[in-house]
């Protein structure tokens, strides 16, 4: 399925952080119906107290407030926070809640990495931004690099149509809740702002590819540069040769990729390819400021996108995600202006020579680790989908 481009939209971008729980925070407090929040990670640290205050001022004054935290990313939510916000009147659901820890079927797999909040249906935000501290480091000289966008306008109406979906389909899930859930409905349609945007969702169903293809026909229509920054960058197929080509036909290519990690094994992976997109003249950066934790794209200064969804397997196979595309000049040279930003004070280039000169029991590392994460998707049963 493609973009369905709605235009009328304000949208503004929140870099970290640092911007985006202020916003969120305030969006909260000034809601006076209806509230959902879906993440991946609520951490029982300053910044999930923050926002669960915020979830528990809102149920006081009669809002109906609902939470939905994914069952692996959210375990540290289940032992310390779940309790507390229950009482206070928050509906707060799992979705797919961590059981077994060990185990390696294909559902375990399966999670919701959406990171969306939908206040009043005015005021939504769509991103990659956890509800955790972003300066959980005190070794990085930043915050965790990651972004979010705030939205008004018509994008609210597929943005309000996935999150009631899902939270019902995880209530009819649980044999307790089979009941009718009553939403808030929209209010009058609203054209606050002339940005024009899509939302698309990446599930197991209907929507398997949506996100994907999104980025391979921006990829494929490209003629001056792209730039694409992506936390967890391990590419399919079609995807690395969508990037090459692109490159082969004279557009700019760069990629910012992490240089610090908390998963080794899909760094190594994803290092991996460096040598088949460097010898074919794609620029590649590492941050190591901080975390990058940004899964976002620009594309001619024109294109833009904002989401949840890595370019990896378990973003593009397995897990429910959402991302914001663009088409506004403004927004997608503000978002590349971020991006330079980020790439001249925190990032180092790799260079061909360099890479190639690298001692070989690296090379191998990297490409035990890709055999790795391939054979931990094949084991899922998706290992011949990519």
């Amino acid at each position: 399925m493609g973009i369905t481009w709605l235009r009328g939209n304000a949208l503004r971008l929140l870099e970290n952080g640092t911007e985006f729980f202020p916003a969120l925070e305030t969006a909260i407090d000034g809601a006076t119906r209806e509230v959902f929040v879906e993440t991946y990670i609520f951490a029982n640290d300053a910044t999930g107290h923050r926002i669960a205050a915020a979830l528990r001022r809102a149920a006081a004054r009669g809002v109906c407030v609902r939470l939905l935290v994914d069952g692996f990313g959210g375990r540290d939510f289940v032992a310390h926070l779940l309790a507390p916000l229950a009482e206070a009147g928050v509906n707060v659901q799992i979705y797919r809640r961590e059981v077994a820890p060990l185990s390696l079927r294909r559902h375990r797999l399966r999670r919701l990495h959406r990171k969306i909040a939908l206040v009043d249906g005015r005021i939504a935000f769509v991103g990659g931004i956890n509800i955790i501290s972003d300066l959980d480091e005190p070794s990085f000289a930043g915050p965790r690099l990651d972004y979010s966008v705030r939205i008004e306008g018509p994008l609210l109406q597929p943005i309000h149509a996935t999150v009631t979906h899902v939270w019902q389909l995880v209530a009819w899930a649980s044999f307790r809740r089979r009941q009718p859930v009553a939403f808030a409905p929209l209010p009058p349609p609203a054209t606050p702002g002339g940005i024009e945007a899509g939302f698309l969702i990446r599930d197991n169903l209907r929507h398997r590819r949506d996100i994907e293809d999104a980025y391979l026909v921006a990829i494929a229509a490209a003629r001056r540069e792209i730039i694409v920054a992506n936390a967890y960058f391990l590419p399919g197929r079609r995807f690395r040769q969508a990037l090459l080509e692109a490159r082969r036909r004279g557009v700019r290519v760069t990629l910012l990729t992490q240089g610090w990690t908390d998963h080794p094994l899909q760094q190594y992976a994803t290092r991996a390819l460096y040598g088949q997109f460097l010898a074919g003249g794609v620029r590649i950066f590492e941050y190591h400021r901080s975390h990058l934790h940004a899964k976002v794209a620009v594309v001619d200064e024109r294109w833009a996108t904002v989401g949840s969804s890595n370019i990896d397997p378990f973003s593009l196979l397995l897990a429910r995600e959402a991302n914001v595309f663009v088409r506004d000049p403004g927004f997608a040279s503000h978002l590349q202006a971020r991006l330079e930003r980020a790439m001249a004070s925190g990032a180092r280039e790799i260079s061909a020579d360099a890479w190639e000169r690298g001692p070989r029991l690296r090379r191998i590392l990297n490409w035990a680790a890709y055999g790795m994460v391939r054979l931990m998707i094949g084991i899922a049963g998706y290992g011949n989908r990519h």
